[in-house]
């Protein structure tokens, strides 16, 4: 583990209160709660805590801007106007962004500042390109009718962002329905609240007008659960665990039939055949698993390797985990940082433990790093069973675990037999038997000789468990509208 001195001064923490109606206000109830360092375990700063009464100012005041404030008379360029300016403030501020990002959530510095800022950056940017570009269609009908369709805005949207990607998921919830012309309340994750709050302070600099975006910091079942349950929200975005999206769903059919959009768990199989570029699927798969420590929903944690070339797959995979850098997040070498919070901690080496316990072998990794902080080894688990807990639940960390097969029709059977469907990999040179494979597999994104390979215009959701709905692109953005058809009689 490395350690080295945390460039401090480069962390601005200049705004903890709630964003409602282009105002920062303490909670109603006056309470606040801690964010974590999760490099060492030590207390950041306390931020306002929102709760249902809370939630119901921000709605009031996203249903008066869309009702009959500034934003619905603004013209569609305008509100792109606004995106790309917003997309220009982030870009000026992004090393602060960058390093707030790093000590909120513990990921390595170096991917804050050349992942997580360019891409929140680049889906402002496209859906600012989009605002103007929302259109009908006319629709050749019987008789002296004219007809057309408008795509309007849904009204006042929740939206609720987890804390792996925090400035990434606000823009891939921000950037579609702000371009569509909707309001916003948007929750962030009470383990990682500060970097929206910043970019709460770059809205209002932007010039957005009041209750068109509202940011409140909390906790899911309050104030989350107001959100879902508000009779006066259209529309529920969420992207987190799916337990939690059955509720959601269950609170929009309680109240008044929201529209909602889900983007849920995953447990990705990463296939590789013997006959896919050795160095380049050893380089995929551990990208695949241990990225952001492990904290992604689309994580390639099922390592599917075929018999003929298993065992020594598994070697230089565990050589190559053995290698990674874990330690101290501002570390430029640094390639592995914390988990997010304690809770998530316990939670990964609890499967680490039942991964052991039913008899996977444990080829590297498996303990704490250090004596401060979240920190666990890359841990990479061979002679993996189907049925293992290792290789049906979410472990949300850095587990990889790696299972036999023998020919195309059972990995595709295999790496179906699970209730989620958010992404899969493939490596082959043999491009008909990674179509094959690729149309065979339930899943929303499947990606051929490569994995986590993301595009703002490309979109992103699940099939089955793992979501409803779309995010980035044009699919993304047509969540966020309601089609109207006008008939007109000539």
């Amino acid at each position: 583990m490395v350690t080295t001195a945390r460039p401090q001064e480069k962390v601005k923490i200049s705004q903890t209160k709630l964003l409602i109606n282009n105002e920062w206000v303490d909670s109603v109830s006056g309470k606040r709660f801690e964010t974590i360092n999760p490099a060492t375990g030590e207390v950041i700063c306390d931020v306002a805590e929102a709760d249902a009464a809370d939630v119901e100012k921000a709605v009031t005041a996203a249903r008066k801007a869309f009702n009959s404030g500034d934003w619905p008379k603004m013209s569609a360029r305008k509100r792109g106007e606004l995106l790309y300016k917003l997309a220009d403030l982030i870009e000026q501020n992004k090393e602060e962004l960058a390093f707030l990002e790093t000590l909120d959530n513990g990921k390595p510095i170096g991917e804050s500042m050349t992942i997580d800022l360019p891409f929140a950056i680049a889906c402002y940017r496209y859906y600012a390109g989009w605002a103007d570009k929302i259109q009908g269609k006319t629709i050749p009908v019987d008789g002296p009718q004219f007809c057309y369709t408008r795509h309007e805005p849904v009204g006042v949207v929740g939206q609720i962002i987890p804390w792996n990607f925090p400035l990434v998921m606000q823009a891939w919830k921000l950037g579609p329905a702000l371009a569509a012309g909707n309001t916003v309340i948007l929750k962030t994750a009470e383990q990682t609240p500060l970097s929206a709050l910043r970019i709460g302070e770059l809205i209002l600099e932007a010039g957005f007008p009041p209750g068109v975006v509202n940011i409140l910091s909390g906790y899911g079942p309050t104030a989350g659960a107001a959100i879902s349950h508000h009779m006066d929200i259209d529309k529920v975005a969420f992207t987190g665990s799916t337990e939690v999206g059955h509720l959601i769903m269950e609170a929009a059919a309680k109240s008044n039939l929201k529209r909602v959009t889900l983007e849920l768990g995953g447990k990705s199989p990463n296939i590789v055949f013997a006959d896919a570029d050795f160095d380049a699927a050893i380089d995929g798969v551990h990208l695949g698993l241990f990225f952001n420590q492990g904290q992604c929903c689309n994580a390639g944690s099922r390592v599917f390797v075929e018999e003929s070339c298993y065992d020594e797959f598994v070697q230089k995979c565990a050589e190559k985990a053995q290698q990674r850098r874990v330690g101290d997040p501002f570390d430029q070498q640094t390639q592995q940082g914390p988990q997010v919070d304690d809770v998530q901690f316990e939670k990964v080496m609890s499967y680490i433990e039942s991964g052991i316990n039913e008899g996977a072998q444990v080829l590297c990794g498996g303990k704490r790093v250090g004596d401060r902080g979240y920190f666990i080894e890359p841990t990479v688990f061979a002679d993996v069973q189907d049925h293992m807990k290792i290789a049906r639940e979410e472990i949300f960390g850095p587990v990889m675990s790696i299972i036999k097969f023998k020919d195309v029709e059972e990995v595709i059977q295999r790496g179906n037999d699970t209730m989620y469907g958010l992404a899969a990999g493939i490596w082959t040179k043999d491009l008909s038997k990674a179509h094959k494979v690729a149309h065979g597999l339930r899943a929303g994104t499947v990606w051929i000789n490569t994995y986590h390979a993301f595009d703002v215009a490309a979109p992103f959701g699940g099939f089955k468990q793992s979501g409803i709905g779309r995010e980035l692109g044009e699919y993304g953005l047509q969540q966020y509208t309601e089609i109207k058809t006008v008939n007109i009689r000539l």
